[in-house]
């Protein structure tokens, strides 16, 4: 038997843009739970190495691993903020805002120097200028 119904197999463009940013949301948290493991990971690492074994004090100076803990540790909080704090922010919502934004100031833009043309050639209907304003390609060299 013949269905009457049919199933379309495409995804909407908005459905797709909302897996798209799922997918790379996921993607950050994961790099993130990694660097978290790396960074458990090569502390240990490098605490064993340093008071430990005592290896790397004349190389460096003593106590030398707590700086590198440090610095580490910093990197990492700016990755939480990154991923956390500044994604929410700066998401999609925010990227479709700006998108609007500059489009309304372009269309004004384009609205005021429409304007200054028309007062500087004078405000002719007809279509030669009109279509020429509006299509530079069209308008013969000299």
């Amino acid at each position: 038997m013949i269905s009457k119904t049919k199933k379309s197999d495409r995804i909407e463009s908005d459905q797709r843009e909302q897996y798209d940013y799922a997918r790379r949301r996921i993607n950050q948290k994961k790099n993130l739970m990694r660097h978290f493991i790396a960074f458990l990971a090569g502390c240990s690492l490098i605490i064993i190495v340093n008071p430990v074994l005592g290896y790397g004090n004349e190389v460096f100076f003593q106590d030398w691993y707590i700086w590198a803990i440090l610095i580490w540790a910093f990197i990492f909080i700016i990755h939480c903020l990154n991923v956390f704090l500044l994604n929410t922010f700066m998401g999609k919502e925010w990227e479709n805002k700006q998108l609007e934004r500059l489009k309304i100031k372009q269309a004004e833009r384009i609205a005021e120097l429409q304007k200054k043309v028309e007062a500087e050639f004078g405000n002719s209907s007809s279509p030669s200028k009109t279509n020429s304003i509006n299509n530079p390609s069209s308008t013969p060299l000299k």
